[in-house]
């Protein structure tokens, strides 16, 4: 048996970048574990429907973690409304704990945004945003947990 793949993975309310085990769980286990628009979203690609997503009129202040395994990924403190319809955030809380691949689904070039440490699929990166928030972070509501009033510390 080999060991698991291990990974750092930043956690913003400490600071503290620790070395974990990457999320390995069958498609089976996630079919259990989450609700099906979740698992939808988060394990076969999809998107949901602009404007419907419970988080992309959000405002409060708080941290946004994976629906999937908690690891954390975005702060309100990046959060805009690019009126695309969906939680548009600038960065993620740090690079360690998102991932993104190309992906020319639907006729499109985009570029994918993962968690790390589940593979989990969030949204899409765009660089279409003028200075100084150059990215925007395009995230299904379904992708992700909030946690109100958790303040962020930043991981450049």
């Amino acid at each position: 048996m080999c060991d698991p793949e291990i990974l750092p993975i930043y956690y913003a309310e400490t600071g503290i970048i620790r070395e974990v085990a990457k999320i390995k769980t069958s498609d089976e286990e996630w079919q259990k574990i989450l609700d099906k628009k979740t698992y939808e979203i988060t394990r076969m690609g999809m998107t949901e429907p602009a404007f419907t997503g419970a988080f992309y009129a959000t405002k409060n202040a708080g941290l946004y973690r994976c629906a999937c395994c908690g690891t954390d990924l975005f702060s309100s403190d990046d959060k805009f409304d690019s009126g695309s319809g969906w939680p548009s955030f600038t960065c993620p809380v740090s690079p360690l704990n998102i991932k993104t691949k190309s992906d020319h689904s639907y006729g499109m070039e985009r570029t994918e945004v993962i968690c790390a440490r589940c593979d989990a699929h969030l949204g899409h990166v765009f660089d279409d945003v003028p200075p100084p928030l150059y990215h925007r972070y395009c995230i299904n509501s379904a992708s992700l947990s909030f946690f109100p009033g958790i303040i962020v510390i930043r991981h450049e």
